[in-house]
């Protein structure tokens, strides 16, 4: 086996969901070495957290700055080759562009920056870097959500009529009742987390699941949202209509204050010759509809599957898999790229998916702010 990727983490110390997340994905297939990190502000709780979790606190840094002007004086073969961002929104687009324009690979955390503006500068550094860029819209890794990328792309929908993306949790509600409280998180500051919070959050992910699913390019839409309180600067639930060509159109729903929901990510597309349906909870169920025939249902790791869902199971059939599994999905795709070894166009988000991102997120603001107009997407 190749010899191990060096990875560096920024954020994600702690009890942080996402830094398990990461960590584990980057050693599920024996392609990831944690080798250098800032988890977290406080140099001293980063040193701390790096001693539970075994990686070695010479290279745990004071900040991010230090961590680049280090690692560059090491030889080559022994410093960092790819960083994973996992800190808070406002953060992205600085440290990216740096490590970008310092020869490292990245793997970047969801939304990839604050605005448009920032995403379309930084993808001219990663242009002009030739280097790796992932996103991580974990939800791209489910062998399920693969499989029916592959059916689609082969046609066995055929012309699509509709799609309906939703994505309800009820988590800010613990939050967003209480002043106090609503004032002072980082995901209701548009400092920290950018023009929105709820699109910006979780609806960006049902965004990229239809693109990602169907191959097509949402051109217009139009949104309403909802903030709740008068003093809360940003949305928590929105309803986003959506044009996807002249007869191909749907709605992507989203809500952090949708009472008593977990994680609910779900898709359904519609098609001439029948439908899917898959659901992030149920990961391991992917449904194709039809008017003529019953119901049919997919599961990983059976010989029917494409060779990109295939490829995205570790266990035999009837062995569930879940998120840490989909995200060392997208971790495997990256370290291919960074190898130079051939890989699906869909084993990872790209830069490209960065982009697209920002534009559905800053078109959902305009519309909402415009008084619910249609606002057209760069395509």
């Amino acid at each position: 086996m190749p010899k191990k990727i060096r990875l560096g983490i920024l954020g994600g110390g702690g009890d942080s969901l996402i830094g398990v997340l990461h960590r584990v994905a980057s050693f599920i297939n024996d392609n990831y070495q944690i080798t250098g990190a800032v988890f977290n502000p406080d140099f001293d709780a980063s040193m701390e957290f790096a001693k539970e979790i075994d990686v070695p606190l010479n290279r745990i840094y004071k900040d991010f700055d230090t961590l680049i002007e280090e690692e560059l004086k090491l030889p080559k073969d022994e410093r960092i080759q790819v960083c994973s961002i996992l800190t808070p929104n406002f953060l992205h687009y600085p440290m990216a562009k740096k490590l970008l324009d310092n020869g490292f690979h990245v793997i970047c955390e969801k939304p990839m920056t604050t605005s448009l503006a920032e995403a379309k500068d930084l993808q001219k550094s990663h242009e002009k870097a030739g280097t790796v860029f992932a996103l991580t819209h974990t939800y791209t890794g489910y062998p399920m959500v693969r499989q029916m990328r592959e059916m689609i792309k082969a046609g066995a929908l055929g012309k699509i009529h509709k799609v309906d993306a939703v994505y309800y949790q009820g988590w800010i509600n613990t939050i967003i009742h209480d002043k106090e409280k609503r004032s002072s998180v980082w995901r209701l500051d548009p400092e920290k987390a950018g023009i929105s919070s709820c699109m910006g959050d979780i609806g960006v992910h049902a965004f990229n699941l239809v693109e990602y699913t169907t191959g097509l390019k949402i051109n217009e839409l139009l949104c309403d949202f909802n903030y709740l309180y008068e003093d809360n600067k940003m949305d928590v639930d929105g309803t986003v209509l959506i044009r996807m060509g002249d007869h191909v159109k749907g709605v992507i729903r989203g809500s952090q204050v949708a009472t008593g929901e977990e994680n609910g990510l779900a898709i359904s597309i519609y098609g001439e010759k029948g439908a899917f349906r898959w659901e992030q909870e149920r990961p391991n169920f992917l449904y194709k509809l039809s008017d003529t025939e019953p119901t049919q249902i997919y599961k990983p790791g059976h010989a029917y599957n494409s060779e990109l869902s295939l490829d995205g199971t570790k266990l035999p059939a009837g062995h569930p898999e879940g998120i840490f599994d989909s995200m060392a999905n997208i971790y495997k795709g990256v370290a291919r790229a960074i190898r130079g070894e051939e890989y699906n166009d869909g084993e990872f988000p790209t830069m490209k998916d960065g982009v697209r991102g920002m534009n559905f997120i800053e078109a959902t603001v305009d519309s909402h702010k415009s008084g619910n107009n249609w606002v057209a997407l760069e395509n």
